[in-house]
């Protein structure tokens, strides 16, 4: 039998192990928003009907995780990137892996896991934005929950654009995009420019009554 004094050091090394500890929180990814941050180890969704302001955000965040020397992925469903306009809005394409599915949703969702089961990240999106609601609608609840799973041990940011919310539960952040009003110029019936829109952000998950406008 071990005596009494090492008895109470092996309970005491025993305990330490055994004890409760509490997983350190990670800073989040700046959106190019003032008080828009995206969770790092979560799911976020951003759906909206086409023309409302997602791919800006999209653009906007790659931007700052690649400005912070971080690598991203970008999981383009239905080949809708365009490398010129992500290069004009800041992002460093020498640290983007582009990966083109040609519009196989489900091919789509298949990289996407190694991708996230992968690892070294610093954001992870999957571009649905232009795949058809009754084909994005038709994605299984487990693929959702296994993407939650694949990431919350993870420094990555999941980012998922869609036209309606078909992550839900799933989504620690869930952001719906709306067009506010457009600016053209030039006379009225006749050749016009648009120069520019107002766009709107509401904030649905966590339910707050935060809301956040910008231009495009």
């Amino acid at each position: 039998m071990p005596s009494a004094a090492l008895q109470s050091v092996l309970d005491g090394r025993f305990a330490e192990l055994l004890q409760f500890r509490e997983k350190p929180a990670q800073p989040p990814l700046p959106s190019g928003i003032p008080d828009l941050d995206f969770p790092r180890g979560a799911v976020t969704e951003i759906y909206g009907p086409p023309s409302t302001g997602r791919t800006t955000l999209l653009l906007s965040a790659l931007a700052q995780a690649t400005a912070r020397e971080e690598v991203c992925a970008l999981i383009d469903v239905d080949d809708a990137f365009e490398p010129s306009s992500a290069a004009a809005a800041g992002v460093a394409l020498n640290r983007l892996l582009w990966i083109r599915c040609g519009g196989h949703a489900e091919r789509a969702l298949k990289v996407t896991d190694l991708v996230v089961q992968g690892g070294g990240f610093g954001m992870v999106a999957m571009d649905l934005g232009n795949t058809p609601p009754e084909t994005a609608r038709r994605i299984p609840p487990a693929s959702w929950f296994r993407f939650r799973h694949a990431v919350q041990n993870t420094n990555s940011v999941l980012l998922v654009l869609e036209q309606g919310p078909y992550a839900r539960s799933c989504a620690a952040l869930s952001l719906e995009t709306s067009r506010q009003a457009v600016a053209w110029s030039g006379a009225a019936n006749c050749s016009q420019l648009l120069r520019g829109m107002r766009l709107h952000i509401e904030q649905h998950k966590p339910r707050t009554q935060i809301t956040f406008d910008f231009a495009s």
